[in-house]
């Protein structure tokens, strides 16, 4: 990734902080009693998981950013962890609001939470962004699940949010890419995709309730998955690496 790239990047960021997106309040904001009791458990694991302090990543990106003379790389960082404890913070916010508690602690979180722990910032980035992959199908999942309007438009917000996330990450792994042998590169999606795949059906098996309810069975949620890892993480048919700029 250029500087010029990373440059774009960051006004984006910037842009987004200084104009946060709001949920208006005037939005219908109904939850039924079958709603809430099939929503319930499954939204507080994914609030838990948008939680984060990020001191990790910031301190793997400064270590990276300085290896590579990449300045702004660091103030992007933060920026994205800054939008995902927002994000956080607006899912706390309707659960409260609904009397959906919240959870202190969940088992796919810790694992999440220990594999990013001891990696580099570029596997780190890689753990993330399956994360977030497999987020955005959940929130289309879940805003096709309920019938309640400000739900669904919170849902569409992280979804938007997110998306940059993925684009500003998938386009520096990418880049990464060019930089390695190609049978290493074939090795590392290989993992990447055997990862996002494991990952995909943890979540299918905690959250497979809400799912079902949007139309998936667990075939069609894996298939999702991975194709949105196709999309974002792979060579392009021209034998290119997509670039993905805001």
């Amino acid at each position: 990734m250029t500087s010029e790239d990373l440059q774009i990047w960051l006004n984006h960021f910037e842009h987004h902080a200084l104009h946060l997106r709001s949920i208006p309040a005037e939005l219908a904001d109904n939850l039924s009693d079958e709603e809430r009791r099939l929503i319930a458990r499954s939204i507080a694991t994914f609030q838990l998981g948008e939680q984060s302090e990020g001191r990790t990543l910031v301190r793997a990106a400064q270590r990276f950013a300085q290896a590579r003379a990449m300045p702004h790389l660091v103030r992007i960082v933060e920026l994205f962890i800054r939008e995902e404890q927002r994000h956080a913070a607006l899912l706390k916010e309707f659960m409260e609001d609904h009397g959906i508690a919240l959870r202190q602690a969940h088992w796919s979180d810790w694992v999440f939470r220990r594999v990013r722990r001891v990696a580099g910032f570029e596997l780190y980035l890689h753990v993330l962004v399956c994360a977030e992959l497999i987020g955005n199908v959940y929130y289309r999942a879940l805003e096709a699940a309920t019938e309640c309007t400000r739900l669904r438009i919170l849902c569409r917000v992280l979804v938007c949010e997110e998306l940059a996330h993925i684009g500003f990450e998938s386009q520096l792994l990418l880049g990464l890419q060019r930089s390695r042998p190609a049978p290493v590169r074939l090795l590392m999606r290989t993992a990447h995709r055997a990862f996002i795949a494991s990952a995909a059906c943890v979540v299918w098996f905690t959250h497979r309730d809400v799912l079902r309810r949007a139309g998936y069975r667990r075939r069609t949620f894996l298939s999702s998955c991975l194709a949105q890892h196709t999309f974002y993480l792979e060579p392009t048919p021209a034998g290119g690496l997509r670039e993905l700029v805001p």
